[in-house]
């Protein structure tokens, strides 16, 4: 391992800031200090012209002085066993650069931290300096060795339901997190007992999944009755009916990742397929929109969690039809009160939160700043959104109740734009290649599909903040620009079919995928691209690992793809083959066996349809007081959030990105 010092991390200012939080936790912090330490693994010795184009790839950063390293050392890297997203640019970027011994470039950040601090207060400040879902803290230089070993695979389990019948299954929905009903729990025990054998964990995880509340709206679905009177809609039906009844102007709705609505013919400006030469194309233009929530992991995580909201739905754009192009974004946030220090509102009480979320005021600092960095990254305006704040007790027939969004909303949508013969998917031919596009897996969201659709903090607290997705827009981008390529290839494009990989990885992605297409699917682990050797087979077919879309490409254009993709540099992996049978094999090179073999009518048929009963009740309202001034009054409404400045939400992005925005939220 060759190891390189590198520049100062902070600027004055964070660093200052940095201090402040670590000596508001460990008042004998006297002074912090941080600097990149870069790690190169490598095949053979670097030669001397080597060492110098190496040395030159890693100065960049803030044009600060470089110190000397005084203080308890905290080296913080990625997790062992991952490769982090600056890692595998950097090591493309060394590879281009003809630096051809470089195995792998990883980089940490060495923290330096002065003052009198026992075992017990190390420890604390460690905590603050490193998020432990994604990196690790070492204490020496020579830890960081660790960085390149490989760990063995990990084999898959089964749950004893032919022994240990129901009970084995209920010991193993807590256990994994899989938030299954108890209805679901009968089902799964019946299907199983009826192909004659115990499931794996592996089945168990993408049932989970693919039948999620999240993934599949069991309650916006569900049958209901008000005081033992049927309901002809469910909830979802409710929303869907204004489609119904109105449904002029409407492409597409209610039936793949995004909407779309008729445009208008223009010019869409795109290189020709045959020479490359840009040229304005007269054609329809119509319109793809999109919106949906990312609150479970706002609450754990708010910077990744909203990072990975926005960069969702991004996704969601562009796995429309056969391929979108998505092009303006909004971000939206409801939260409790925030009881900003030294400004808490005379509205505000303390209702204290649940330890394992973050607080409002946490949410709405570091949120809008992971769905502003993703956009900006990846290349998109944010252009619209809204900010609201409740949190009020309230009487009820049950006494005071408490009201109020310590789970945050946080809304991600956006608009884009497709082709008029690419808003519909294509038949998937028998033998097609069945395709992942973008990063490698890595042990990142797993479960997050169940997660998000259990109550806050009925699952270990581990598993919550496992269930949390990191970002890496650069990769979307890369993906984009294929997705780019190939609708602007009109009746030659190569994607036949598209789904974005989001909730349950690729675990949901490939079911709904084939399932979607009216095929099934032959699948092979080991040729899915992975970053943690070590992981098992459920974390390999379930992790939420970001900037992943799956796709059915047919044989005869299987080459263009590929060009496109290595043109682009964009990672890609054939995991697959269709097949006429609607069955789901996954099979294990490695281990010689198969983690996942069954009907994709058992996974995606027709679980228990769930009914839920609801009851009117008389609630009865506080009489209202005027016993506040006028002035006061007026003061209060304009100190409330959903009225007060939103600049602190505009300002955050680059709001011209793409040139093509014409007007933004400062004008008018």
């Amino acid at each position: 391992m060759h190891i390189l010092r590198g520049a100062p991390v902070l600027s004055d200012f964070r660093r200052n800031k940095l201090l402040a939080r670590l000596q508001q936790q460990v008042p004998g912090v006297k002074a912090v200090y941080a600097e990149f330490m870069h790690f190169a693994d490598l095949t053979g010795e670097l030669s001397e012209q080597d060492q110098a184009v190496l040395n030159r790839l890693l100065k960049y950063g803030p044009s600060v002085a470089a110190e000397e390293t005084n203080g308890s050392l905290v080296l913080v890297v990625p997790r062992f066993g991952t490769i982090s997203p600056w890692s595998s640019k950097a090591t493309d970027i060394a590879h281009n650069c003809g630096l051809k011994m470089i195995e792998r470039l990883e980089r940490g950040i060495a923290y330096y931290v002065s003052g009198e601090l026992n075992a017990a207060e190390l420890q604390q400040v460690t905590a603050l300096l490193h998020d432990r879902m994604t990196e690790q803290a070492l204490n020496t230089v020579e830890a960081a060795e660790q960085l390149f070993h490989h760990t063995e695979p990990k084999p898959f389990n089964r749950v004893d339901i032919i022994g240990g019948g129901k009970a084995a299954l209920e010991q193993a929905n807590i256990e994994l997190g899989l938030a299954l009903a108890d209805d679901e729990i009968d089902y799964l025990v019946d299907s199983f007992n009826g192909l004659g054998r115990n499931p794996t964990d592996v089945e168990l995880m993408m049932f989970a999944q693919a039948n999620s509340e999240h993934c599949r709206h069991k309650i916006f679905n569900a049958s209901w009755d008000i005081d033992g009177e049927a309901q002809d809609k469910s909830l979802f039906g409710m929303i869907k009916n204004t489609y119904q009844m109105r449904s002029e102007g409407v492409l597409s709705a209610y039936k793949d990742n995004a909407a779309v609505i008729e445009g208008f013919v223009g010019g869409r400006f795109f290189p020709e397929p045959g020479t490359g030469e840009y040229r304005a194309h007269q054609e329809p233009i119509h319109i793809l929109m999109k919106v949906e929530t990312h609150n479970h992991p706002t609450a754990i995580a708010p910077f990744s969690g909203a990072s990975t909201g926005s960069g969702g739905e991004i996704r969601d754009e562009g796995a429309t039809g056969r391929g979108g192009k998505p092009k303006a974004g909004l971000s939206g946030f409801t939260v409790s009160n925030l009881r900003i220090p030294g400004f808490e509102q005379p509205w505000e009480e303390d209702n204290g939160k649940p330890g394992r979320i973050v607080t409002p005021l946490q949410i709405m600092i570091d949120g809008p700043l992971g769905g502003a960095a993703f956009n900006n990254e990846f290349g998109r305006p944010n252009l619209t959104g809204y900010f609201r704040t409740f949190e009020q007790t309230v009487p009820s027939p049950r006494g005071p109740e408490i009201r109020g969004y310590h789970k945050p909303i946080m809304i991600a949508g956006g608009m884009g734009n497709i082709r008029a013969d690419h808003v519909e998917k294509a038949e998937i031919p028998v033998g097609a290649k069945l395709i992942v596009l973008g990063g490698p897996a890595m042990l990142i969201g797993l479960g997050g599909g169940a997660a998000s659709s259990m109550a806050t903090g009925s699952s270990a607290e581990d598993l919550d903040f496992a269930s949390v997705q990191r970002e890496n827009p650069e990769m979307e981008r890369r993906c984009q620009e294929v997705i780019d390529r190939c609708w602007q290839l009109g009746e030659k494009n190569p994607i036949a079919f598209i789904h974005d990989v989001g909730a349950g990885g690729l675990s949901n992605a490939f079911p709904e995928l084939v399932n979607d297409g009216g095929r099934g699917g032959i699948f092979e682990l080991r040729n899915i691209p992975n970053d943690e050797p070590g992981m098992s087979p459920l974390e390999i077919w379930s992790n939420e690992s970001q900037e992943r879309y799956v796709m059915a490409v047919p044989n005869a254009d299987f080459e263009r793809f590929k060009e496109i993709c290595e043109r682009e540099r964009c990672p890609f992996a054939v995991v697959g083959e269709a097949t006429e049978e609607q069955m789901l094999v996954l099979n294990d090179s490695h281990f010689d066996n198969q983690p996942v073999d069954m009907p994709l009518s058992v996974l995606l048929g027709k679980p228990p349809r769930m009914h839920r009963s609801v009851t009117r009740e008389a609630e009865q309202g506080d009489d209202f007081t005027g016993d506040v001034a006028l002035e006061e009054a007026a003061l209060r409404v304009l100190r409330l959030p959903a009225v007060a400045s939103k600049n602190f939400l505009i300002t955050i992005g680059d709001r011209s990105v793409t040139g093509l925005v014409t007007r933004d939220q400062l004008v008018g």
